[in-house]
């Protein structure tokens, strides 16, 4: 009844499009380790992590500190305007990290700004409005955003600060290219890469702007190289790349600490946000030092990169470094990748296990075929919570499962999972089969 009411009061006060979870949505009230309990007293595994942003867990000592020590000298919050030592020192951390040289970082408050900013810049500094964006991606709520991201279902408007063309390159699964082998498939997007240049642009183009990995899009994941190739094509015209690491960053998809690292190639600009500060709203992009300082307007952030945020960043990145969390991502992450697997060898409602580390996308088939099934999706959603499990969906027809736990998941814990995951896959293909 607790879950009721606040339901009640939520519709009354809060829009009809944000989106809940679940058949009847629960609250989360407290956090240990990488469990949740909600309000009416039932405890899950949480195999989703507040949309990976909950990167180390919950309760953690060295972070909770951190920001108590913050609290207590008595400064919240005091601007850009004035030096915040926390912002420096996390900076510098995150600009010896890019790779990219004589790097410059930006703090924001969410993904969606970092990667606002980073249009922004690119527009600026190649004084064009033109954009290139994959097919399939999300990159935010905000206008410029929504604007670059190529999925009808989170797309609420037309309209467009800037003007966008889609390249193939984002589901791997799906789409005319689909059957060709890894090799085939970088050949086939490098050119059509070339032909939208040449016909769809004026060929002055800003930048291009792609996810490693594609968060919302389901955890659709390009053959290694393919960034690179496409590297090779902008480089010819001086068109910038944008890798969009709000979801990929910080060792996640354990082969690498950045995504694009997956692809053999630095790119202009990086962005990020989600798992930085465990919870605590921070984003931002690291660029090369003449991009980000190609602004000619005065700028601030009131609230990005504050002294609470930073100083739970901080604690993040030292904690994740520390830790090799990189390291536990690629074993554990293999370790449910494989048990996924041998789970779809006897389950046909599983189209595709995919992924990198602990960042790993189920698709969901209508038995037999090769057709989304997000009602699939919405009852494993079901059974998985019903069973003490948390995980998320996405994909272009809400038919992805999406997990992406704390990278602090054990092997133990992953077991655990499994388990509760062959059971509720049974009891959907049982569902689904009457």
């Amino acid at each position: 009844m607790v879950h009721e009411e606040l339901l009640a009061r939520h519709r009354a006060v809060l829009p009809s499009w944000l989106a809940l979870y679940y058949e009847q949505p629960i609250e989360i009230v407290r956090g240990e380790g990488r469990r949740v309990t909600d309000g009416e007293g039932r405890t899950y595994l949480d195999l989703f992590a507040g949309i990976l942003t909950n990167a180390i867990g919950y309760d953690i000592a060295e972070i909770r500190e951190a920001v108590r020590a913050q609290l207590d000298s008595g400064v919240v919050h005091t601007s850009t305007l004035y030096l915040i030592r926390q912002q420096v020192e996390l900076a510098e951390k995150i600009a010896r990290l890019s790779g990219i040289p004589d790097a410059k970082v930006f703090f924001t408050n969410s993904g969606t700004e970092a990667n606002e900013t980073a249009l922004m810049l690119a527009t600026q500094h190649r004084r064009s409005n033109q954009v290139l964006a994959l097919r399939n991606s999300y990159h935010g709520r905000g206008f410029g955003t929504i604007a670059i991201t190529g999925n009808r279902g989170w797309s609420a408007s037309s309209l467009s600060p800037v003007n966008v063309s889609y390249v193939h390159g984002g589901n791997r699964n799906r789409g005319p290219f689909k059957d060709f082998s890894d090799a085939e498939y970088i050949r086939a997007c490098v050119a059509d890469l070339r032909e939208v240049l040449a016909t769809a642009t004026s060929g002055d183009v800003a930048c291009l702007i792609a996810e490693p990995i594609q968060g919302v899009g389901g955890f659709t994941t390009p053959p290694d190289g393919l960034l690179g190739a496409f590297k090779e094509v902008l480089d010819e015209f001086g068109i910038l790349l944008i890798s969009d690491e709000v979801q990929t960053g910080w060792g996640r998809t354990g082969e690498h600490f950045w995504g694009i690292q997956a692809h053999g190639v630095v790119p202009d600009m990086m962005t990020f946000a989600k798992g930085l500060g465990n919870g605590l709203a921070i984003g931002g992009l690291v660029a090369r030092g003449d991009l980000m300082d190609c602004l000619t307007a005065n700028s601030i952030s009131t609230f990005g990169g504050n002294p609470v945020s930073t100083a739970a960043a901080n604690a993040t990145l030292d904690y994740l470094l520390d830790h090799d969390l990189q390291a536990n991502a690629f074993k554990v992450g293999n370790q449910l990748m494989d048990g996924l697997r041998r789970i779809a060898e006897e389950e046909p409602v599983i189209g595709d296990v995919r992924g990198k580390g602990l960042m790993i996308g189920v698709e969901l088939v209508e038995p037999g075929t090769d057709e989304p099934s997000s009602r699939a999706a919405a009852r494993m959603m079901e059974h998985t919570r019903e069973r003490g499990l948390l995980i998320g969906k996405g994909g272009q027809g809400g038919n992805v499962l999406r997990l992406a736990p704390p990278m602090t998941l054990t092997e133990a814990e992953a077991e655990e999972a499994l388990g509760i995951l062959a059971d509720s896959i049974a009891a959907t293909s049982a569902e689904l089969a009457r």
